[in-house]
């Protein structure tokens, strides 16, 4: 069973971005007027994060982020880190400060915590499944908008891998471009003479005709949309290792065992960014 991945910290001028744009959404024209007018200027508080649901943590620097550019001062301590298992009652982390300050920004902390929870935790379950193979779980570019880098990071908190991040950092042709170039040889043969030299091209095959006539032509990976795991192995077999193989199509942690026993090197899964359950977690004071 693989260990789990070093998480690299994510660069705090994108994450400060992302949560100034929540907050201000959030406190519109005229501030958060209920707790203004409730809640004494002078009170404190002292309180914790606390999940109330299994599952695996990530968005930390998010939370937090909501937290300090609300009031700078406030006391941010967390207790666990991202990528950590969570038990029903576990704190992660203990917030401490001006009252105001701290009912005011939490909501936007708890969306992005729960939110990247939620994505980690669906992600830890796929990876979980398939630990005994060689294949990992990745993710692919159904995201929410202005969110990517958020959603991919707690992708890989949960033990994935990213695929491309936009559709300028690697060439994937898709069933579209192959019927709009003519058919897969000509596609490979158009994309290898745009590609630079340190672009990665991968295809989309729907069977192993294709699959056949793409590996002629040298594609750096294959997407092997919507195939059987028989049909897997056959299409890994084929392969032979000169390219990497993928599987996509309706995958899920019952599903993706079957998948990766077939020898396939990742499994990508949309909904693990754009349909997860967003993990319960509160703010208890």
């Amino acid at each position: 069973m693989r260990g789990r991945m070093m998480l690299s910290p994510l660069p705090s001028l994108l994450v400060e971005q992302s949560v100034r744009a929540a907050l201000l959404e959030d406190l519109g024209r005229g501030g958060d007027i209920t707790t203004d007018a409730v809640v004494p200027a002078t009170a404190r508080a002292r309180c914790a994060l606390v999940a109330r649901d299994p599952g695996t943590l990530a968005g930390l620097d998010f939370c937090r982020a909501a937290f300090s550019l609300i009031a700078p001062g406030i006391g941010f301590t967390a207790q666990r880190e991202d990528g950590a298992r969570l038990a029903p009652g576990d704190v992660i982390a203990l917030v401490e400060g001006p009252a105001r300050a701290v009912l005011t920004a939490e909501r936007v902390a708890l969306n992005f915590l729960g939110h990247l929870s939620g994505i980690a935790t669906a992600t830890r379950g796929i990876a979980d499944a398939i630990a005994h193979t060689r294949a990992r779980i990745t993710c692919t570019r159904k995201t929410t908008p202005g969110l990517r880098f958020a959603e991919k990071y707690a992708v890989r908190a949960g033990g994935g891998a990213n695929h491309r991040f936009g559709l300028d950092d690697a060439i994937l042709i898709k069933d579209n471009h192959i019927a709009m170039a003519g058919g897969v040889a000509a596609a490979l043969e158009l994309a290898r003479r745009a590609a630079g030299h340190l672009v990665k091209i991968e295809i989309e095959v729907d069977d192993l005709e294709q699959l056949d006539e793409a590996l002629r032509h040298g594609p750096d990976a294959v997407l092997l949309d919507n195939m059987n795991p028989p049909m897997l192995r056959e299409a890994v077999r084929r392969i032979g290792g000169r390219a990497v193989a993928e599987a996509s199509g309706r995958i899920n942690a019952d599903t993706a065992p079957a998948i990766a026993e077939s020898g396939v090197d990742l499994i990508s899964a949309g909904w693990i960014t754009h349909s997860t359950k967003v993990l319960d977690i509160g703010l208890d004071f």
